[in-house]
């Protein structure tokens, strides 16, 4: 039986339509915390002009291959092993990389390395679409987020709700402007950065 995360289940629909539009024009995408998969079984089919690279830590390839195998489409590329703090990070050029709920469950140190590494794969023009929830001037954008933060602190003191400005500036760093934000049901954001 196929492991199911709830909160692919509640947010892709919302997904779909940002995607939709911000990877409209491009051709190669890497995901990066693929989970269970369910994301990219749902978003490649309808983005058939991608190219769509899963990836993630050893223990969650099993799952991936269980629904890659069920629902997988054409356009999607089995998971390839990808720690962001340690690499080895794919040899290739991307101009998308996607990743949703995975900046609050990293460390900071995993999330630097993220946005490093997304910096030197982005081919120029190339984006960057995190999706999560995310602090505005240090402050919760809802009391959710503030209950989420401190159950995720409780369960791990490096993960946690990140603030908007420290992850702009890791991108700013790394070669990308913020281009877009999407304001996402359930409190949440897709931030879109864009490497000039």
């Amino acid at each position: 039986m196929k492991p199911t995360a709830e909160s692919c289940l509640q947010n892709r629909t919302p997904l779909l339509a940002v995607l939709r539009e911000v990877l409209a024009e491009r051709r190669r995408l890497l995901e990066i915390g693929s989970g269970t998969g369910q994301h990219a079984v749902y978003f490649a089919p309808e983005l058939p002009h991608l190219s769509w690279q899963t990836s993630d830590l050893a223990e969650n390839h099993a799952a991936i291959h269980a629904w890659l195998a069920e629902e997988g489409a054409p356009n999607i590329l089995p998971p390839l092993l990808l720690d962001v703090r340690s690499g080895p990070w794919p040899a290739f050029g991307v101009d998308a990389v996607f990743s949703a709920n995975t900046a609050h469950i990293m460390g900071w140190e995993a999330v630097e390395a993220m946005f490093a590494g997304v910096g030197r794969m982005l081919e120029t023009d190339g984006v960057f679409a995190l999706y999560g929830p995310f602090n505005y001037g240090g402050r919760y954008t809802a009391a959710s987020n503030a209950r989420f933060d401190t159950w995720l602190r409780q369960r791990d003191p490096a993960s946690g709700v990140r603030d908007f400005e420290a992850l702009d500036t890791l991108a700013r760093d790394a070669g990308m402007a913020l281009w877009r934000d999407y304001d996402m049901p359930a409190d949440n954001h897709t931030l879109v950065w864009r490497k000039g």
